[in-house]
């Protein structure tokens, strides 16, 4: 059945057998899984990251941006979550799946390159660091 409403449960491991119209989050693993929200009974993992989904704590609701396009599923169905609502968007064609998923690797590989130049500086800057103190020390012998 097609859900349109959605119940959020905080939890430290994702269940093995999921209920309809449940949203499972387990923020330690930065994780949401829900079944399809179009009742085809297929499992939907949305990653959360800044590259990946979003979640926005609203009081008892959540919100999960963007929205989610099940095009590897065979039902296709495409819907934004909002404050635990189920928003139905419209269908998508190949040409515009085709072009969110090339924006979205994209994302993902700015997001990597990000990390990395950050873990970079990190790294340069313990070793200048590291010899400025070598130097102090020099220099008070």
């Amino acid at each position: 059945m097609k859900q349109t409403q959605l119940i959020s449960e905080y939890v430290d491991y994702i269940p093995e057998q999921l209920l309809d119209g449940h949203l499972y989050i387990c923020e330690q693993y930065k994780i949401v899984v829900h079944k399809c929200c179009c009742g085809c009974g297929e499992e939907v993992v949305t990653p959360l990251g800044p590259a990946e989904w979003l979640i926005r704590k609203e009081g008892n609701t959540v919100t999960l941006r963007p929205s989610i396009g099940n095009w590897s599923f065979k039902c296709q169905s495409h819907y934004y979550i909002r404050k635990n609502r189920v928003v139905w968007a419209n269908a998508m064609s190949k040409q515009e799946i085709k072009h969110v998923r090339t924006r979205d690797a994209a994302d993902k590989a700015k997001q990597i390159e990000y990390i990395n130049q950050q873990k970079e500086f990190a790294e340069n800057k313990s070793y200048i660091q590291l010899l400025w103190a070598r130097f102090i020390t020099w220099i008070k012998q």
